[in-house]
């Protein structure tokens, strides 16, 4: 029996140890298999047409020619007429306050325009001409419009015309009708209930041409362009924004944006701002992933590490005009061309050269960096001039060959290795 027993533990043991090892060469497999995925698959590259870039990551204030609009009634709230991003010429009414009552005014008027209409109907048949029918399908389309309509520029619009069409009427039906009297006073009650109702009203003009926006933050006139030079990091930390937070739209006030072009000013650390100058090209991209052109309008150096750089663009205006402070890419250079990887390239006696390898040839190649960054190189052949003035003869000249795309290019090439 005991032996028995030590059998089945024995097998018991037996068939964990063969579990362990089966797992230990899975688990080994696994491994290998990742290692297969990360290592360098070849020590060839194929050329491609691409785009290289030298771009860091910054942290930018927006910087906008602007000026707020206020009235005195904007405790009474306001009515937008025109829109977040719309543009305006100067002199245009861009929003207005609510005159008080303005509700039970509008509807008073309504009422009355119903009377006027209900009045006229009763008018004996035999007045109403052809002209009194096309002015009462004009009323009935205009009327049905206004019912659609939002805006308050073309509801007023509406309103004085179909104002204008039941005057019109009326003096076709001939003011000594039964009802010609009544007519007139209805119609004097309406002008008092307008007058009172546009009185009442504040109309907001644009004291300049523009972008309008409603964004209104109190520091349209703390970031302004007028003097760059005020502009430097305690200065802009001091702010205190968030990154990307969106400015609240106003219930009281407006403004108007130079939408010609605004700026961003950003505190870089890096070589290519210590180094850059007033009126340099550079890009842009946005969160929205639009790239934009941009120069430099104002370079100074805030210590041995930081740079201050405001920068000019002048698209995507109205869509900045939602924020302050932005995360945003500064492309310093872009190029485009041929794309090597660096490691393909191996320079010898001051000059480049990469290694093609074709139907295992491999073939000595001299090319041009045009630009390059930590991993990449956009490069180009020397054109026949170019190899004259790097002491090339002629017959060198003829016998080179030339890199174009889909070329396969040795990496870490040994350049006695080649033909």
């Amino acid at each position: 029996m005991e032996e028995l027993k030590n059998k089945r533990k024995f097998k018991k043991i037996r068939k964990k140890i063969f579990m362990y090892i089966v797992l230990v060469l899975i688990l080994l497999y696994m491994i290998y298999a990742v290692y297969l995925l990360i290592k360098q698959p070849t020590n060839k590259v194929t050329v491609e047409h691409g785009t290289l870039y030298l771009e860091e990551t910054d942290i930018g204030y927006i910087i906008r020619a602007e000026q707020v609009v206020k009235g005195e009634n904007y405790k009474n709230g306001m009515e937008q007429i025109k829109n977040e991003g719309d543009k305006t010429a100067k002199g245009e009414s861009i929003y207005r306050y609510y005159s008080k009552n303005e509700d039970e005014l509008i509807k008073k008027i309504t009422e009355m325009d119903n009377s006027i209409q209900e009045t006229l109907k009763g008018q004996d048949s035999n007045l109403f001409s052809s002209d009194v029918k096309m002015l009462d399908n004009q009323l009935d389309e205009m009327i049905a419009d206004l019912n659609q309509i939002t805006d308050i520029s073309k509801i007023a619009e509406y309103n004085k015309q179909i104002k204008n069409i039941l005057i019109k009427k009326a003096k076709l039906t001939g003011e000594n009708s039964s009802s010609g009297t009544y007519l007139k006073q209805l119609y004097n009650q309406r002008a008092k209930l307008e007058e009172e109702l546009n009185s009442g009203a504040e109309y907001i003009y644009a004291p300049s041409s523009g972008i309008v926006s409603y964004k209104v933050d109190g520091l349209e006139e703390v970031l302004t362009p007028n003097n760059f030079s005020a502009i430097n990091k305690v200065f802009l930390e001091g702010l205190k924004l968030k990154t990307g937070q969106l400015i609240a739209t106003s219930d009281e006030s407006g403004k108007v944006i130079d939408n010609s072009k605004c700026y961003i000013a950003t505190i870089s650390n890096s070589e290519q701002a210590k180094n850059a100058k007033l009126d340099d090209k550079v890009q842009i991209r946005l969160s929205n992933r639009k790239v934009v052109d941009a120069k430099i309008a104002y370079i100074s150096k805030e210590n041995e590490e930081d740079t201050i750089v405001i920068l000019e663009i002048d698209k995507q205006i109205a869509e900045l005009a939602n924020y302050r402070k932005i995360s945003f890419d500064l492309i310093w250079w872009s190029s485009v061309g041929l794309k090597v990887p660096n490691d393909a390239i191996v320079e010898e006696n001051g000059l480049n050269y990469v290694v093609r390898n074709r139907a295992g040839y491999q073939n000595k190649i001299i090319v041009k960096v045009n630009r390059k960054n930590e991993k990449y190189s956009i490069v180009s052949n020397y054109d026949t001039e170019e190899l004259k003035n790097l002491g090339f003869s002629e017959k060198e000249i003829s016998s080179m060959k030339r890199i174009s795309i889909y070329d396969e290019l040795i990496i870490n090439p040994d350049l006695n290795k080649t033909e």
